[in-house]
């Protein structure tokens, strides 16, 4: 029963580490961490950007798997890292937009040759509103 469970434990860590290898592999190659890298002009950081995806990967399997609880911050720690994921979150829908070249056509389609941020913010704000009325009201519980 032993070798059972240890190999059914090797066997979901793999797994896991297999698919967030996938996910972290697909990120790369819509241009999300080369753009962040580009934009705050930190390629000499390179080293630190890949050990950082590494451990958020598998530290976030790992809280996946075994479900740590929070022992500090409380909602504080749940706020920071709510802002952290969307930011993330912000990052990773922008690359995917690039990618797909939608922003261009949007911008040909409703004739705007100015103000393409205000639109993206209102986009932005309106998912945000959304997210606070629907957790407000406890529905996401």
């Amino acid at each position: 029963m032993l070798l059972k469970m240890m190999g059914l434990a090797v066997f979901g860590l793999c797994a896991g580490g297999i698919i967030a290898a996938g996910v972290f592999a697909f990120l790369a190659i819509i241009g999300v961490f080369p753009r962040l890298i580009g934009k705050t002009k930190t390629r000499n950081h390179i080293m630190l950007y890949e050990t950082a995806i590494i451990l958020g990967g598998a530290m976030g399997n790992a809280m996946d798997l075994y479900e740590f609880p929070i022992l500090f911050g409380g909602v504080w720690a749940l706020a920071v890292f709510g802002c952290a994921v969307g930011i993330f979150v912000g990052c990773l829908v922008m690359s995917l937009a690039e990618t797909l070249k939608t922003l261009p056509v949007m911008n040909r389609r409703i004739h705007l040759s100015v103000g393409i941020q205000y639109v993206i913010l209102a986009i932005g704000m309106g998912k945000l509103a959304g997210a606070l009325l629907y957790f407000s009201q406890g529905m996401g519980a």
